[in-house]
């Protein structure tokens, strides 16, 4: 569970449950400091003259908000739409692709209006009938964290449940999942779990859950018969990469209780970065050894206008093969979503 050091309230953001229930959580907590906002401006109640400090001030604050515009932005592959229910990440991930989304805006945000947002979402829904309409809640978030004292997720999963053409589904690398395995969820709701090898994690993941707690907790969501999928990202091509991620996927097999009501799904995203997020990150985390090397990539433009240096095609081509030969070998009744 993540404990912010300082809460950040917008104006009428208390006036709802999600907001009461935050505040009732961390009023009497003496290392919180709970700010009441006026004028709803953010950056200047976060320390950090510099993006090095402001970025590590801004991953140990929590604003909470009331979300105002309802276009949702498009998911693809994921989904048809995100679900805007927080942004940002306690996570120090350096490759993050939060670096170029939000790299002005470390912080995390929840949204307190959470019935404002499902109405909206059933308003795309309708619009799809009767074709299912898929929900992100992960887009541009990891919203296990803050889950215990939000419960977003629950309500979320449980307006899904009652949902006939709709569907939801996030991804997270933390393991605060408990207070959703004994909810009415109907199948309705896929939680997914990023995983990676060993020395990705120690390299890059800082201030996220251990592959075992991880695995853990997916090993509870299956056992409480949810759909279950994996992203194994990013991929890193590195000396004996090839042998780490086969060995995360047989200890991964071994884990896994057998019969699951649902297919395991899996999605597997190579490494790339945009030249923004590069900048960033060389700030905020000098010493990082990340392999961004322009001249060694191939420079591809985005569903969101614009381009990531990505691996080349003759690599891309490798990380391809690799994963639908050992994801079928360890995993024959799993779905392959997309490898990009």
């Amino acid at each position: 569970m993540f404990v912010p050091q300082r809460i950040l309230f917008e104006k009428e953001t208390l006036k709802y449950d999600v907001g009461k229930n935050i505040y009732n959580k961390f009023k009497d907590n003496e290392n919180v400091e709970i700010i009441n906002l006026t004028s709803n401006r953010v950056k200047q109640h976060i320390p950090g003259e510099e993006i090095y400090e402001y970025y590590r001030e801004g991953k140990n604050t929590l604003v909470v908000g009331i979300k105002k515009g309802f276009k949702f932005q498009s998911c693809k592959p994921s989904a048809h739409y995100q679900l805007p229910l927080i942004s940002g990440c306690v996570g120090n991930c350096q490759y993050c692709y939060l670096n170029t989304n939000l790299g002005d805006k470390p912080y995390i945000k929840v949204n307190a209006n959470v019935e404002d947002i499902l109405s909206q979402a059933q308003k795309y829904i309708n619009e799809r009938i009767p074709k299912i309409t898929i929900f992100e809640g992960a887009a541009t978030s990891d919203p296990v964290p803050v889950e215990p004292y939000t419960e977003l997720l629950k309500k979320t999963i449980e307006f899904f449940a009652n949902s006939e053409y709709g569907k939801f589904r996030f991804v997270t690398k933390y393991n605060d999942i408990d207070g959703l395995l004994n909810i009415k969820h109907n199948g309705k709701t896929e939680i997914r779990f990023t995983l990676n090898t060993d020395k990705v994690i120690s390299d890059c993941e800082k201030r996220t859950a251990s592959i075992n707690n991880r695995i853990d907790a997916s090993v509870k969501v299956a056992e409480a018969g949810y759909p279950l999928g994996y992203i194994i990202a990013p991929i890193f091509i590195y000396d004996g990469w090839k042998q780490d991620y086969m060995k995360l996927l047989i200890d991964l097999n071994k884990r896994l209780p057998k019969n699951l009501a649902y297919p395991i799904t899996f999605e597997v995203i190579s490494h790339r970065y945009t030249t923004r997020a590069k900048n960033v990150i060389t700030q905020v985390f000098p010493n990082n050894t990340l392999p961004m090397n322009d001249s060694e990539r191939t420079y591809k433009y985005g569903q969101f206008g614009y381009g990531k240096f990505v691996y080349t095609k003759e690599n891309i081509l490798e990380i391809k093969e690799f994963f639908e030969h050992s994801i079928k070998e360890v995993f024959p009744d799993s779905e392959i979503k997309y490898i990009i």
